[in-house]
């Protein structure tokens, strides 16, 4: 009981230091497609999937988390600690000016726990059961432009649009196992801010104009839910212990209903001046409509996949639909359409079995995948986003440890993605390397041993 307590409040000093670090951390990135919709969406996978180009539907591992269908935490086998985290190297490309901008920035993923509710009569009947909870990010919003333009028989015009915030969940889920079929549900907070501003300046050599801010911040946050299903047709037993699986064909479904969101907004004009610290402060205020409650509908999401596995291979496919055609804002539509993305991607694990644990790299678990689907911003009429993946899973305990079951492990989860948003017809194409590091950290916490 007292590992118990203790654990649990090392969890949530973690979650109190990736919550600082989260929401206070400065970043240079300059996307202006996340003024559109919601932002730009995170990555809705765990970084063990994310070396397999995202595929998530179907795929079951006991030593990770797969927060993107909760049928697979009814498998959870130990208590788990996940967090994961991401180094962001993004190029955006003009061609009409000719120009280029680089920013690289650094994010906290995900941070989750998770532990098996099994009991042994559950286990006798061949059920299982998990839990998990934990908060990540589903989309950024950050990016700065300055326009400088010349308005016939007036002045020179200086406009710098800029706009920060995000969405993130705060969750918890759950999936119970019954022979065969899984079926899962997470449920939780969905919470974030929008922060949109237009500053205007006239540049006159003998007269000084105020400059203008129009600016709207709204916050919002609401409950969710999402689920998901999972169903395994066994292709081979092993001869000796039928409890024993060696050739797996795994069916997978998840998605979520449309969404209402409450939302409460500012509506801001004024005229501003700069300070010398580089800030602003108000002039003047020339119109504020503040605290206007309305609502963000959030798309419902289906997604569907197939995953084969063995003891040294694993193959999956993934197929997801996202209806942001009926995103709205306070009633209102914006630059975004309905999308889709197509993934596929294997896993590969040397160990025939009966490898020497001094052969460390037979116990690596090598990873590689691909996606492809139009973006879900609708600014351009062609704006594809593609990209591949590659990744591994490194053991960091002894690898004796790896199959006695309450022994703790660690692994570090890597991904490397390298991605494009646009073609040869975007006017603003976006090149993008990513590299996802994560630690997936197994013990035997709230489990009774017994002996026999």
């Amino acid at each position: 009981m007292h590992s118990a307590k203790l654990t649990i409040a090392r969890f949530f000093s973690v979650l109190l230091l990736f919550l600082g670090l989260q929401f206070t951390s400065s970043a240079q990135e300059n996307s202006p497609y996340s003024r559109y919709g919601l932002g730009d969406l995170t990555p809705n996978q765990n970084i063990f999937t994310r070396g397999m180009g995202g595929i998530s539907a179907a795929t079951n591992d006991n030593r990770s988390l797969n927060f993107t269908n909760p049928a697979a935490l009814s498998q959870i086998g130990s208590t788990i600690f996940d967090l994961g985290g991401e180094i962001d190297i993004r190029t955006l490309k003009s061609s009409s000016p000719a120009d280029k901008f680089t920013s690289t920035n650094t994010y906290f993923s995900y941070l989750q726990v998770g532990f098996p509710l099994t009991t042994p009569k559950m286990y006798k009947k061949d059920m299982s059961w998990g839990l998990s909870f934990g908060i990540k990010p589903v989309s950024k919003i950050n990016y700065k432009i300055e326009k400088n333009e010349r308005i016939p028989n007036l002045d020179s015009l200086n406009t710098i649009y800029e706009g920060n915030g995000g969405v993130n969940q705060a969750f918890v889920g759950t999936g119970l196992r019954v022979k065969n079929f899984s079926i899962g549900l997470n449920a939780g907070y969905m919470f974030g801010s929008k922060d949109y501003s237009t500053k205007l300046a006239f540049m006159n050599d003998t007269i000084y104009y105020y400059m203008s801010n129009s600016e709207n911040k709204t916050t919002f946050g609401s409950f969710f839910f999402n689920g998901g299903m999972q169903y395994d047709i066994v292709l081979a037993r092993d001869e000796k212990d039928a409890r024993i699986i060696k050739r797996n064909l795994r069916i997978g479904l998840y998605g979520n209903l449309q969404q209402n969101i409450r939302a409460n907004s500012d509506n801001i004009r004024e005229t501003i001046i700069y300070d010398q610290n580089g800030g602003f402060y108000r002039i003047d205020s020339v119109f504020e409509d503040k605290n206007v409650k309305g609502t963000i509908k959030y798309p419902a999401r289906i997604g569907f996949g197939l995953n084969y596995q063995d003891r040294n291979w694993m193959f999956g496919v993934d197929f997801d639909y996202g209806n942001w055609g009926s995103y709205r804002y306070y009633g209102q539509t914006d630059a975004v359409k309905n999308n889709w993305t197509l993934r596929a991607g294997a896993q590969y694990y040397p160990n025939k079995g009966n490898s020497p644990t001094a052969k460390y790299f037979n116990f690596v678990k090598y990873r590689a995948g691909l996606y492809y689907g139009p973006d879900y911003i609708s600014v351009n009429k062609n704006r594809p986003e593609y990209g591949f993946t590659i990744g591994a899973g490194l053991p960091l305990t002894s690898l004796k440890k790896n199959y006695r079951l309450y022994d703790e492990f660690v692994i570090l989860n890597t991904a490397l993605e390298i991605g494009n948003r646009g073609n040869k017809q975007t006017n603003l194409r976006e090149n993008l390397v990513r590299i996802s590091i994560g630690l997936s950290m197994n013990a035997s916490w709230f489990q009774k041993r017994k002996y026999y």
